[in-house]
């Protein structure tokens, strides 16, 4: 009989490493599964040992942590090395998919795996941790009945504006708060392109480090976005993970 794929949640960011820290973001039952599991297949093997090394201070490890199975999947990997993945569980052996951050399969390449283990018959359980998506989504003020994840926009200027302005041509029609992320070290450029792109009276979201100590959330018109960024009050956001929501008025 096949053993169960876990979807674990990882942190959003830098944790306190001390007993008891962890439990503010994982239920405790999510944390004692994950310890007695000894085979993961994760995102970054090293990132996943530090996961690892938090849930340990609570919950001792089925196997020391240098014993403890750890395969990757990025986007790195090719299809064919999917099955390979797998077949630790088509042997009977439960595993955990692990996230760089937050929940595995949405916006993160274990999507991949997680259908393939369908079409083998290999039960998948999700467990509950944060997700940045759905705490921007709560704390965005946006509407919440009806919401889109785009994920990135294209990377030339152009293009981006392009596309900008299709969604919110979109979130207008549907009264629908469309999502997005960016690579952290080109967050100004996004709200900049936002900012311009969107008419004066879209609402935009701005979330970072969410989940974390330096956790920041606000959400203004486009309008007086620019006026912030005029006198240099933008957010604090530089290299930081941060989610976009906008919603046309």
């Amino acid at each position: 009989m096949p053993g169960t794929l876990y979807l674990i949640p990882n942190t959003l960011g830098p944790t306190t490493a001390a007993p008891g820290a962890l439990s503010a973001l994982l239920p405790t039952q999510v944390q004692a599964l994950t310890s007695r599991l000894d085979y993961f297949v994760a995102e970054n093997a090293k990132t996943a040992r530090a996961f690892l090394k938090l849930v340990a201070l609570d919950h001792p490890l089925a196997k020391p942590l240098q014993e403890i199975e750890i395969a990757e999947l990025n986007v790195n990997t090719p299809p064919a090395a999917l099955a390979q993945l797998l077949a630790p569980l088509l042997a009977g052996r439960d595993a955990g998919l692990v996230s760089e951050a937050g929940v595995p399969a949405v916006a993160d390449p274990g999507a991949d795996l997680v259908r393939l283990a369908h079409q083998h018959g290999i039960a998948v359980r999700p467990l509950v941790g944060p997700s940045s998506l759905l705490l921007a989504v709560m704390a965005s003020g946006l509407n919440g009945q009806s919401f889109a994840f785009n994920g990135y926009l294209p990377t030339d200027a152009a293009q981006r504006t392009k596309r900008i302005g299709q969604l919110e041509g979109r979130s207008r029609v549907e009264k629908q708060t469309q999502l997005l992320i960016e690579t952290p070290y080109r967050n100004g450029q996004m709200l900049e392109a936002l900012v311009a792109g969107c008419q004066p009276g879209t609402l935009i979201c701005v979330a970072t480090d969410l989940s974390l100590e330096t956790e920041s959330v606000k959400t203004l018109t486009a309008a007086k976005w620019k006026t912030a960024l005029a006198a240099g009050k933008g957010p604090d956001f530089h290299k930081k993970p941060t989610v976009f929501l906008f919603l046309a008025q």
